[in-house]
């Protein structure tokens, strides 16, 4: 018996459906930082400060079906916008299948559990601010959420 490739082994990001596309998203919560943009090299500076409806616990939005009317300037990502965004980080699922790359070993997709994100080290889980307690932006520009993390595999428990 041949086991099936996953969905994201053998459709492109356009032909995915809505359910395929939204699991994509690891929970990690690096997209939903702030993010400035320097004046003159165009590069994007990441902060640790979070969208204010961003559980700095779960990484999940706390609003995610009404997000875009609470927040403007949220992105919504599509196979489309992808083109034009260049501030996802480097482990984002999305911008590694745009570019011909595989998930992680700690994705839930992969893993089957949605914690191996936050056990790996992957998520903004401990590390984030929220925007109503951080201040002015500039006092918050950090590297990690804009390099590929060097995952921390989870301790095995073995039976006593």
């Amino acid at each position: 018996m041949t086991d099936t490739p996953p969905f994201w082994q053998v459709r492109s990001l356009d032909e995915m459906t809505t359910e395929e596309w939204e699991s994509l998203c690891d929970g990690c919560g690096r997209c939903c930082l702030h993010k400035l943009r320097e004046d003159v090299t165009d590069q994007v500076l990441y902060t640790d400060v979070a969208c204010r409806l961003l559980d700095l616990e779960s990484c999940r939005c706390s609003d995610y079906a009404q997000r875009r009317r609470k927040v403007p300037d949220c992105v919504q990502l599509t196979p489309a916008a992808l083109a034009d965004i260049d501030w996802l980080p480097p482990s984002c699922a999305y911008r590694l299948l745009a570019e011909g790359q595989t998930l992680a070993w700690w994705h839930p997709l992969v893993s089957g559990s949605p914690d191996t994100v936050h056990e790996a080290g992957i998520s903004v889980r401990g590390r984030a601010v929220s925007e109503r307690r951080a201040g002015p932006l500039e006092h918050h520009i950090a590297d990690w959420p804009g390099t590929m993390p060097r995952p921390r595999r989870p301790r095995i428990r073995r039976p006593a």
